[in-house]
């Protein structure tokens, strides 16, 4: 017999979404109070004061049913259907969430890899072990806070395997002997016997010092964490890094509390990569590094352009003076106490000066994520300085983000959710319009193409210069900037919208003119191709049109999205696919990176098509109205 007026008071609080998962798992919408005790655990009097607490609050419905129990269910079915659920795998250390919030997605992002999504809002997580290895936690049980936040009870079945992760990550490490030679130490005897000196061979590891330490090769540092990290053991890296000479350098304007705390966690551990979405600062952070560090600093870029602007922001931003900074590239040669070069040039044999001419204290790696590229390996290849890297994709398409971990170091960053949640970033709506086929030739065209010539004509589709044109008129106010990958599709673009098209063929003088127009507000519209993906500073473009892309490149795709990711207000990214062509999955790649940082990303049909189709209709109606008016036969 039970009870109904046993105490309660030692009872769990019961939520709303204990209440909706036992609806869930009977199957219907509605249950009664001893259904839901049974299904929660509870003792029936408990189940029933909670029932009808909701009751008194609104968040439930209670019908009395003749002589039996009570039934209840939510005043709003859809609450059952649109809330969010999320779902633990906890053997395969997957997570499945439907309907996630932009909170959940951001915390996710913190400790997990988005591995793929679906159009009906479901997604699914991997935690993986170099996503415990480089969460960005100070601690373990920070890490575990997060989880449990956001997975709720169902974290602690992977309590365990990230424990043992997060202790992995800590069993080797590197550090500077009282004499100024390299030692890397093992946690125990058995690691450094049976995993350091089995891997690493006598040009590696000088000679044992100890059971646990092995005197090491400083040519071979950066090839020592990569071997480890590949045999799943990620070093610490804590030797004492050469400052360079001496440089004296102030910031002239406040960081912001996050930029501060990256400035402190780089300090502390002398190398690191800052991961944010544009508009974050990275940029003044970096400077902020510069201003701690104190010592001669080299910084490298992509682009001549990025180089322009690191200049700029040095002089404008800090007390350094002019005579100071010097440029690297191919269109001057000065090696000054900061001096900005790219990446291309200093790859260079006949370069190598630009490292071995000053004793640089700092190296800073903008848009790191061009680091693993072999022709980039060498820049790297700099164990002994602060290294400083820069993104907000520290991604390429091989997944080897290993190697920005070893070569430059462990990512530094914040929520990005924070950042919006904050305004100190604008959360860009992003949203993937399926584009049909121009016409019939178009599509046959692209059934006789093979390989990379079909890519070519889905992202060429003339239907999207229709849909971008649409898009345009959709947002007269915002100041635009239309992406593309073909040369013949920039050109087709700016010709019918009449706008300039900018591509690496463009003249270095006009490119600059025409970017300083858009940010000054005398051009609202720029048709670009890769020359924009990477760093160019447009921080008003508040609307981005995505027309071709890198097939599935997530970091191009996030790099043209961050365009419009800027403290600015309102911010749209649409980005064009061909409807039923390998087009529409390389779009969904693109945006994953995205996604996986906690923005939501939508699809939907092409408006243009539809408006045109909906005119149609509605002009076959009007003949039809008149013909029966008329008389005219069927």
């Amino acid at each position: 017999m039970t009870d109904e007026s046993a105490d309660t008071s030692d009872q769990p609080v019961v939520e709303i979404e204990r209440v909706y998962d036992a609806v869930e798992a009977l199957g219907r919408p509605h249950l009664t109070a001893a259904e839901l005790a049974r299904k929660a655990q509870l003792s029936p009097a408990h189940a029933r004061e909670a029932l009808d607490a909701f009751v008194t609050e609104g968040t439930m419905v209670r019908h009395a049913v003749g002589g039996a129990d009570a039934v209840y269910h939510p005043p709003d079915l859809d609450a059952l259907a649109d809330r969010e659920r999320v779902i633990v795998f906890p053997e395969r250390h997957e997570v499945v969430v439907e309907d996630a919030a932009q909170y959940t997605r951001a915390q996710l992002s913190q400790f997990a890899h988005l591995v793929d999504t679906n159009r009906a809002g479901a997604a699914i997580y991997e935690i993986r072990a170099e996503d415990v290895w480089q969460a960005p936690y100070d601690d373990l049980e920070s890490l575990l806070a997060t989880m449990r936040d956001v997975l709720g009870e169902r974290a602690t079945a992977m309590t365990e395997w990230v424990t043992s992760q997060w202790e992995r990550a800590r069993k080797f490490r590197l550090y500077t002997h009282e004499d100024g030679y390299t030692v890397l130490e093992a946690d125990s005897d058995d690691l450094m016997g049976n995993v350091a000196r089995q891997k690493l061979d006598a040009d590696f590891l000088r000679a044992p010092i100890s059971d646990s330490e092995s005197w090491v090769n400083e040519e071979y540092t950066a090839q020592i964490k990569r071997t480890l990290y590949d045999a799943g053991y990620p070093v610490r890296d804590e030797r004492d890094l050469d400052e360079g000479e001496g440089l004296s350098l102030e910031l002239r304007l406040q960081l912001r509390e996050y930029q501060q705390d990256w400035v402190n966690r780089f300090t502390d551990q002398g190398a690191g990569v800052f991961v944010g979405p544009p508009g974050s600062g990275k940029t003044v952070a970096a400077l902020g590094v510069m201003a701690a560090i104190g010592g001669e600093t080299l910084i490298l870029v992509p682009s001549r352009e990025l180089a322009s602007q690191w200049r700029d922001a040095i002089e404008t931003q800090t007390t350094l003076p002019p005579d100071q900074i010097g440029e690297y590239h191919g269109g001057a040669k000065e090696i000054r106490p900061v001096t900005i070069a790219t990446y291309q040039t200093a790859g260079m044999d006949r370069h190598r000066k630009l490292f071995d001419e000053r004793r640089w204290g700092l190296i800073v790696f903008d848009e790191v994520h061009h680091i693993p590229a072999p022709i980039f390996r060498r820049s790297a290849d700099l164990q002994g300085r602060h290294r400083l890297g820069l993104t907000a994709t520290p991604t390429r398409e091989s997944d080897d983000e290993q190697e920005i971990f070893t070569l430059v170091g462990p990512p530094i960053g914040t929520d990005w959710g924070a950042l919006f949640d904050a305004g100190f970033v604008a959360e860009p709506e992003v949203e993937i319009r399926l584009v049909p086929w121009a016409d019939d030739a178009a599509a046959d065209a692209y059934v006789d193409a093979v390989g990379h010539g079909r890519r070519q004509a889905a992202a060429s589709n003339p239907a999207k210069i229709d849909e971008a044109r649409y898009v345009l008129e959709s947002h007269p106010q915002s100041k635009a900037l239309l992406f593309v990958e073909y040369l013949d599709q920039g050109e087709a673009l700016a010709d019918a919208l009449d706008v300039p098209f900018i591509s690496g063929e463009t003249p270095y003088a006009r490119r600059e003119k025409l970017f300083d127009e858009f940010r000054s507000g005398e051009r609202d519209t720029l048709v670009v191709s890769r020359v924009g993906d990477e760093g160019i500073d447009l921080p008003s473009a508040e609307l981005a049109i995505v027309a071709s892309g890198l097939g599935g490149s997530r970091r191009q795709g996030a790099q043209r999205a961050g365009r419009t990711m800027r403290p600015v207000g309102e911010a749209m990214v649409y980005v064009l696919a061909t409807r039923g062509t390998m087009e529409e999955d390389f779009v969904r790649q693109q945006m994953r990176h995205l996604a996986a940082k906690g923005i939501k990303v939508t699809e939907s049909g092409a408006a243009a098509s539809e408006n045109v189709a909906d005119a149609t209709d509605r002009a076959e109606d009007d003949v039809g109205t008149s013909d029966d008016d008329t008389g005219t036969p069927d």
